[in-house]
């Protein structure tokens, strides 16, 4: 039913390897069972995907920093999903089934399904084996969690192969997030706001993976070239 192609950091460190572990395995609680691809050539991203028995996708190019290269992750998740309703989320983000059960609502044969996320400080495994983990997950929320605004986007999506020419972002810094509704929209899809009804929840981590820590996501020269790119 549905293709969910992600782009984990490396798995060094210690957090990282939690929280995208966690978020791995929420997406293979989703039910109908979903296609999962990880794409890229990062530490631990084979060995990840061999341990959870998931696709693994290799080769992806990079910019001069090492930085992976949005144009090219799509390109070739589009063309390894196995279904017509494929999904980018952000390796961080945990799902829950009301993910795909908003997919099953849309009728318009183009769409771009996005969202705001909720902020969750996650320090420890989650146990998805326990009986009611999600209701518990919800709970923890409404109680622990923030509501984050839209400016930054940490799942798309659409039809497969509907987004075909996008310029050499580099992946997690700013602007391709809104350069893709955008393009959506000018392309003819009908933008869904699906925040009411799905709940993406991004585990709070550190920007120690960026050359710039935090300030490289909206004032490195990775960030400025994305502006320029999606002017």
């Amino acid at each position: 039913m549905l293709t969910i192609f992600t782009v984990p950091k490396p798995f060094i460190d210690e957090h990282i390897k939690i929280i995208q572990k966690n978020a791995i395995s929420s997406w293979l609680r989703l039910e109908p069972r979903c296609e999962i691809i990880l794409v890229g050539d990062e530490k631990g991203v084979a060995e990840t995907a061999l341990e959870f028995g998931i696709k693994h996708l290799a080769g992806i190019k990079k910019n001069e920093f090492g930085t992976p290269i949005l144009s090219d992750i799509f390109n070739k998740a589009q063309q390894a999903a196995s279904f017509d309703n494929i999904a980018y989320v952000n390796a961080d983000i945990i799902l829950l089934n009301d993910f795909v059960e908003a997919v099953k609502l849309v009728k318009e044969n183009l769409f771009v399904i996005a969202g705001k996320r909720w902020n969750l400080d996650v320090k420890e495994p989650f146990l998805f084996s326990e009986k009611g983990w999600d209701l518990a997950l919800r709970e923890r929320i409404l109680k622990e969690g923030t509501l984050f605004t839209f400016s930054a986007i940490d799942y798309f999506i659409f039809r497969r192969g509907f987004f075909k020419d996008i310029p050499d972002f580099a992946l997690g810094r700013c602007a391709w997030d809104n350069w893709l509704l955008y393009e959506g929209r000018k392309l003819g899809a009908k933008l869904i706001d699906a925040t009411a009804v799905i709940t993406a929840i991004h585990q709070n981590h550190n920007y120690s993976h960026t050359p710039w820590a935090k300030k490289g996501w909206v004032g490195g020269p990775e960030a400025k070239k994305n502006l320029r790119l999606a002017e």
